[in-house]
């Protein structure tokens, strides 16, 4: 009998584990703290074990210390949750899978990446590594998914009427963000989970991750620079001349290392993401950029950083856009990859044409999107789109508006779709 959670919402990950448990001996859910991994994996699991559970004094985790298969003997599938706290949990896994051809045994979950030194064989072929995000705006019923991605590959799209979301809206999803348990929540409250999260992180995970000691003051630096390029094409350089910019004490400058570090702990928590740039099938002499663009793995995240409230994004519409930005972006990563795909992004040097965001599936199709805030800036987005689609060796499948306040889906005449990041799903 399956552990499912009283109140659980399903998420677009579930089928994608039905799926691979069909394939696979064992799957590993990754993903920040707090998004849902747990209750999902419970979803698919009858028996469980809990490695930092302080109810019992960690009984489950000295158990595993002592030896693994202590805790990998429960009903099947299994949950092991926090499998990272006892990492040789992941060979023995591995090796369980090895010695018959039994499918969907074990599910790992992990809020963080353990030292790599610790594991000892990938579990290729035997684990199925999955990454979980946030809640998007379609899990969390914030998005009528009138439109799918699917349907935009396939031209399948009908011009129609959908319902229009207001500045202030757009402005407490951003803020509020996909986490489960702000959903139901008052901004004021969703808000004070995002800022316990970043809290969190300063307090305790940057130095538990490994042991390190790491400076709170200069982390935090780092965070407040992230968060005032969210969204952005920032390198390492960047961020150190906008830290050094902002500080007034020598002693608090930071390094190139300091920074290479801090944001390898950052990824290794999960809550920064790294949108890749697409270059090839583009047919152009030109600059073409190659840097990632940074996010925080929900846009509520950088908004606890500086401390944004919804009216503070509503008087600041410059910075709003690029918060709206990572909405979407945190949106279309998930619908991108429940499909199969995946997320770029594209920046000419030179002409300074660029896609916000590219998404391709399996076949190397690809569709264009362009993201704004207001209508009023469409046709600056669809000459923008125009261009691209002029340099491009291989056509984009679609390209594709998405703005923030908009009441309809359409297709204009020159063929660019136009529609609310509401109304859309993978």
């Amino acid at each position: 009998m399956k552990l499912t959670k009283t109140g659980y919402i399903p998420r677009l990950i579930d089928k994608a584990i039905e799926e691979n448990f069909k394939i696979f001996g064992a799957i590993s859910i990754e993903g920040p703290k707090w998004c849902g991994k747990t209750w999902t994996a419970l979803n698919h699991s009858n028996s469980v074990v809990y490695l930092n559970n302080t109810a019992d004094n960690f009984r489950e985790k000295h158990l595993a210390e002592m030896d693994v298969n202590l805790v990998l003997d429960k009903e099947k599938p299994e949950l092991i949750d926090e499998w990272q706290e006892v990492p040789s949990i992941w060979d023995a896994v591995r090796f369980k899978c090895d010695q018959d051809n039994e499918k969907g045994k074990y599910i790992l979950t992990g809020s963080s990446v353990p030292v790599s030194d610790k594991i000892h064989h990938s579990g290729a072929g035997r684990i199925c590594k999955m990454k979980m995000y946030t809640m998007s705006l379609y899990e969390s019923g914030d998005s009528s998914g009138d439109v799918s991605l699917k349907d935009l590959f396939e031209h399948n799209v009908k011009n129609q009427l959908v319902n229009k979301v207001e500045l202030k809206r757009l402005a407490e999803l951003i803020v509020r963000g996909g986490w489960p348990e702000s959903i139901s929540m008052d901004i004021s409250g969703a808000m004070k989970i995002a800022k316990s999260y970043i809290e969190a992180v300063l307090d305790k995970d940057i130095m538990e991750i490994d042991g390190i000691k790491r400076d709170k003051e200069k982390m935090e630096m780092l965070l407040r620079s992230l968060a005032r390029n969210e969204s952005t094409i920032s390198t390492n350089n960047v961020l150190m001349k906008d830290i050094d910019y902002n500080v007034t004490e020598e002693d608090i400058s930071i390094s190139r290392n300091t920074v290479t570090d801090y944001l390898n702990v950052l990824n290794r928590l999960h809550l920064i993401e790294n949108q890749n740039s697409f270059m090839y099938k583009i047919r152009s002499r030109l600059n073409v950029g190659k840097n990632p663009k940074r996010h925080f793995v929900d846009p509520s995240l950088g908004c606890a950083v500086l401390n944004i409230t919804p009216e503070k994004l509503m008087n600041d519409l410059e910075t709003m856009g690029l918060y709206f930005e990572a909405l979407c972006e945190r949106d279309l990563k998930i619908y991108a990859e429940s499909i199969g795909a995946k997320l770029y992004h594209y920046r000419e040097n030179d002409t300074g044409i660029e896609v916000d965001s590219i998404i391709e599936i399996a076949d190397g199709e690809y569709g264009a999107i362009k993201i704004k805030l207001g209508a009023n800036k469409e046709e600056e987005a669809a000459e923008s789109l125009k261009k691209f689609y002029e340099l491009a060796e291989i056509k984009p499948k679609f390209m594709c508006i998405i703005c923030g306040l908009y009441n309809a889906v359409v297709r204009r005449p020159d063929g660019i779709y136009v529609l609310p990041i509401t109304a859309l799903k993978p």
